[in-house]
């Protein structure tokens, strides 16, 4: 098992939260991001650089992750595509993605597409807080334990 993470939208703080979760629990993490990245030196720790490219990062987590992998994503379709491969999904802020809520997730992400095609104003997510921090330190923590046990 180990942890990939859709680096490109990838908050800062949430990436500090995943190096000391790869220590922690001695989880390869993976990023992901079509641009270069700088981690902290760890052997469970390591950086991916695709190509420039609609979804090119998505893709290639795709290709990678297997199931029983962890990732960290905010991107609906392809939580919906790792979940349909059994992978384990968390959004950046602790949402946990399933085969229960994904397509629910998908068609409200679909309609405020189309509202905005419109010209509808609808808004983007709220500013990224402390408690979305500790909500996704909270879910990562429940699923890494959950997994060590199986």
């Amino acid at each position: 098992m180990q942890i990939w993470v859709d680096a490109d939208a990838c908050p800062v703080v949430i990436k500090d939260i995943l190096y000391r979760a790869a220590q922690r629990w001695q989880c390869m993490v993976t990023l992901v991001a079509n641009q270069a990245l700088r981690t902290p030196p760890s052997a469970w720790i390591r950086t991916r650089q695709v190509q420039k490219g609609f979804d090119v990062a998505d893709d290639y987590i795709v290709e990678q992750a297997q199931a029983g992998d962890v990732v960290i994503t905010g991107d609906i379709p392809l939580a919906a595509q790792l979940v349909a491969k059994q992978v384990y999904v968390l959004s950046p802020r602790g949402e946990s993605f399933s085969a229960e809520n994904i397509q629910e997730r998908l068609s409200v992400r679909d309609m405020l597409e189309e509202m905005r095609s419109f010209g509808m104003e609808t808004g983007g997510p709220p500013a990224f807080s402390q408690t979305d921090r500790r909500d996704f330190a909270n879910a990562l923590d429940r699923l890494m334990l959950k997994l060590s046990r199986h």
